[in-house]
């Protein structure tokens, strides 16, 4: 089953400190998954930003909401303890605890103030913080993207060509700009339209294929390309294309060699996203955690 939203471990997480001990943030989780049944691929599940699991950020995160709401209390890391507020809270038998039932806390409603005002119209969200923010980003990227393909689109062949060595040269390409741009372009001898190095030495070689395409872009002409670089003796090829590769297309160069790369539209505006190229940053959040480190005296 998919990881339940962090609302859902309000209940069980006030069960398991309704005995009035400390429990620890670790016996919260180990709590949670026996009363949840999660199963392991459930429990390793990823945020979208890859970086912690899901299950254990929605655990903190409902823990940080009862503390905000004096239904907890945490004086030490990793650590809690239920509250006179916490253990009325649970003589009410609630069967499931949300923010709606928090929002009758003023700390609660301080605390989560900007979105107070609209809980009683719609429904909670039921991502945590981090999780709201990590899709909002995500659907800014995804829409840059799609702009990204669109404007490469109306731009002429010999720009492509260009973007293709400006991408190549920042990922770390290519050797000097100068040396890269000698590379690419040229007569596409045989399908090959050109040549970078995949070090500053030139110690290996990357066949380039670059083309922009409107429809699929089928397995035939992936043959063609394959062909060329066995011709060269080549090892190592990237087909790019500012539109799609069939499924036929991507089955195909898994399981040939020489190795190679199928870049398409989307693929190629990410990483031009990844390597600010043709892109420009407007605001930069960062997300900061308490220093515990700090506000222990020895």
């Amino acid at each position: 089953m998919p990881v339940p939203d962090f609302q859902s471990f309000f209940r069980p997480l006030l069960d398991l400190a309704a005995d009035g001990k400390e429990h620890s943030i670790q016996e919260a989780r180990e709590y949670i998954t026996k009363i949840m049944s999660l199963s392991e691929e459930d429990l390793n599940e990823l945020l979208p930003s890859g970086t912690q699991r899901k299950f254990d950020n929605r655990v903190a995160w409902a823990k940080s909401y009862f503390v905000q709401a004096k239904v907890l209390d945490s004086s030490r890391r990793g650590y809690f303890k239920v509250t006179q507020r916490g253990l009325d809270l649970h003589k009410l038998g609630h069967k499931r605890i949300d923010i709606r039932i928090l929002n009758q806390y003023p700390e609660f409603v301080e605390f989560h103030k900007p979105r107070a005002a609209k809980e009683e119209e719609v429904e909670p969200t039921s991502e945590t913080p981090e999780e709201t923010l990590q899709k909002s980003y995500e659907s800014i990227r995804s829409d840059l993207a799609s702009q990204i393909v669109q404007r490469i689109a109306s731009n002429s062949p010999q720009f492509f060509e260009r973007l293709v060595v400006d991408l190549m040269v920042a990922m770390g390409y290519g050797g000097s700009r100068a040396d890269a741009g000698r590379s690419i372009g040229g007569s596409g001898d045989e399908g090959i339209d050109g040549i970078i190095k995949e070090d500053r030495l030139g110690l290996d070689l990357v066949y380039l294929q670059a083309k922009r395409w409107e429809g699929s872009v089928g397995r035939p002409e992936v043959q063609k390309f394959v062909g060329a670089l066995h011709g060269k003796r080549a090892k190592k090829g990237v087909f790019i294309t500012t539109s799609k590769f069939s499924d036929d297309a991507k089955r195909y160069v898994e399981t040939i060699d020489p190795k190679v790369i199928l870049i398409d539209g989307r693929m190629l505006a990410e990483l031009m996203i990844d390597q600010g190229l043709g892109t420009t940053t407007t605001a930069t959040f960062e997300i900061k955690r308490i220093d515990s480190d700090y506000f222990t005296e020895e």
